[in-house]
């Protein structure tokens, strides 16, 4: 039986680019062999997001085979004009996730929000209808689909092969809403897929991270002036 702070998802689309962020400034790209944990949780977040909840990923199932495919792109330049890159995709992408969602216990202002079913709710409403917002596989121009499914169901193209390390990647962001000195950091990982599922580690457990910037201030939530309160939130269940 599903837990109330469980979901289960299938996405899927034509292309995907999951790649470093240091990469992304310009020139070529080239994407990971397999999702990152951030990625992922953007793609729940784009289903559904609220600052009382973290999502947490805990594994995705690879399904299809990581075949990746390389195209001439013409990026737009800082300066003005058209450069020439090639970007390396994956191709026919489909895969399996697991997350859950827990308190963020920075937010102490939305602890009046803290209803695990009415969040369960709406977030499995949102995800039978596909999100409520577009759904990216790394870049805006990889469109993605998503839908509610059983995770471990049906066969997928590692289910026989074993250990395969992927060395090491980025893994996520922490937020300065998400941890208590509300430092933006970086983390990175050394996954190792296991008969196509890889069983993500919490971004507080990274242990190669690196603070980017320091000194954010996290907008705080006050009900009645810029938050409705818990009160009107129940309407978001009946619809």
């Amino acid at each position: 039986m599903e837990k109330a702070n469980s979901i289960t998802f299938r996405v899927w689309g034509r292309y995907a680019l999951f790649s470093d962020p240091l990469l992304r400034a310009g020139g070529e790209k080239s994407s990971y062999a397999c999702p990152t944990y951030q990625a992922l949780k953007g793609i729940m977040e784009s289903c559904y997001a609220k600052p009382t909840i973290r999502y947490i990923v805990d594994a995705v199932r690879i399904m299809h085979t990581m075949e990746p495919e390389t195209k001439g792109i013409r990026p737009i330049r800082y300066g003005g004009g058209n450069d020439l890159s090639y970007y390396t995709y994956l191709r026919d992408v489909d895969y399996q996730v697991q997350v859950h969602f827990e308190w963020n216990e920075n937010r102490p202002d939305l602890a009046c929000d803290r209803n695990e079913n009415k969040h369960w709710q709406i977030a499995r409403r949102a995800l039978e209808r596909g999100g409520r917002r577009d759904i990216f596989l790394g870049v805006r121009e990889c469109q993605g689909y998503i839908e509610p499914c059983d995770f471990g169901t049906g066969t997928g193209a590692y289910d026989t092969s074993g250990k395969i390390p992927l060395g090491t990647m980025f893994h996520s962001f922490l937020y300065p809403d998400e941890n208590p000195g509300h430092d933006l950091i970086a983390n990175l990982w050394q996954p190792v897929m296991e008969n196509g599922v890889i069983r993500f580690i919490r971004p507080e457990d990274c242990r190669l991270r690196r603070v980017i910037r320091s000194g954010y201030k996290v907008k705080s939530f006050t009900p009645g002036e810029n938050y409705t309160g818990v009160e009107n939130t129940w309407r978001e269940v009946e619809l």
